[in-house]
C-alpha cells in the first residue's frame, strides 16, 4: 500500500494502516480490528486543521466559517479526496459488502488514514497532508455539496445537535399534492419549506434553516 508515498509519507506500522482500511463488515467476519476508532481520531484532526485554516485565512464570523468548513469535510468531499488519493482501492469489506463499497465507507477511510498519519508522524505531518489533499479545493472554491439538507446536517453535527424533518401539511389531489415541512434542530423549528414532493419541501426547509444558521 503505497498511496501515501506521493505525499512524502511512508507508514512503518502497516498493521495500523490496514486497520484504517478495514470496514466493520470485514472485521466481523475475520475477528480483527476495524477503522472506527481511527476514524474518530482522524475526524478530530481534520476539524482542527481546517478550522485553523479558516481562522487564519479569513475574517468570517463563526457561523460562516462553520458553514464553509462543513462543505469541505462532508461525506461527498471526503469520498472525493479518498478516490483522488487512491485510498478506495485498498479498503477491506466483508463478502456481503463487496458490491457496495459506498461513499460513506470511502469517506470514513479518509479520516481513519489521517488518524494513522497523526499517530505515527505527528500533527505537523498530518497538517501538511491535509494541506496537499484538502486545502487546494478550498482555495479553488470547489463546490461539493449538491443539496442544502447535506449542508445543514454538517452544520448541526458540528454543534452536536439533533435534526429532524416533519411533514406538517399535505394538500391537493393525489396527482398534484403540495407538502409543507418543518425542520427542527433540537426540537426548535428553524425552517419551513413547501414543495410538490416531500423531498423538495425538505430541501426548501433546509435552505430556510441554513440561511438562519449561517448568519
Amino acid at each position: 500500500m503505497n498511496f501515501l508515498e506521493k505525499y512524502g509519507i511512508i507508514i512503518e506500522n502497516q498493521e495500523l494502516l490496514t486497520e484504517a482500511l478495514t470496514h466493520s463488515s470485514y472485521s466481523n467476519e475475520h475477528d480483527c480490528k476495524n477503522y472506527e476508532r481511527l476514524e474518530f481520531l482522524g475526524d478530530s484532526i481534520l476539524q482542527a486543521i481546517t478550522s485553523e485554516y479558516f481562522f487564519v485565512n479569513t475574517n468570517d464570523k463563526e457561523g460562516v466559517m462553520s458553514k464553509t468548513r462543513a462543505s469541505y469535510v462532508c461525506e461527498q468531499a471526503l469520498a472525493f479526496y479518498s478516490k483522488e488519493i487512491g485510498i478506495n482501492k485498498y479498503i477491506r469489506v466483508g463478502k456481503g459488502q463487496l458490491n457496495n463499497i459506498n461513499d460513506t465507507i470511502i469517506a470514513d477511510c479518509f479520516e481513519s488514514v489521517l488518524g494513522v498519519i497523526f499517530l505515527e508522524k505527528g500533527f505537523e505531518v498530518a497538517k501538511e497532508y491535509v494541506y496537499k489533499t484538502v486545502i487546494p479545493y478550498i482555495e479553488a472554491k470547489y463546490y461539493f455539496l449538491t443539496d442544502y439538507k447535506s449542508l445543514l446536517q454538517e452544520l448541526v453535527q458540528t454543534d452536536k445537535k439533533s435534526l429532524e424533518y416533519e411533514v406538517i401539511n399535505e394538500s391537493g389531489p393525489a396527482h398534484d399534492k403540495t407538502f409543507e415541512v418543518d425542520v427542527k434542530i433540537d426540537g426548535i423549528i428553524y425552517g419551513k419549506g413547501i414543495g410538490k414532493s416531500k423531498k423538495e419541501a425538505e430541501q426548501n426547509a433546509a435552505l430556510d434553516a441554513y440561511k438562519k444558521r449561517a448568519k
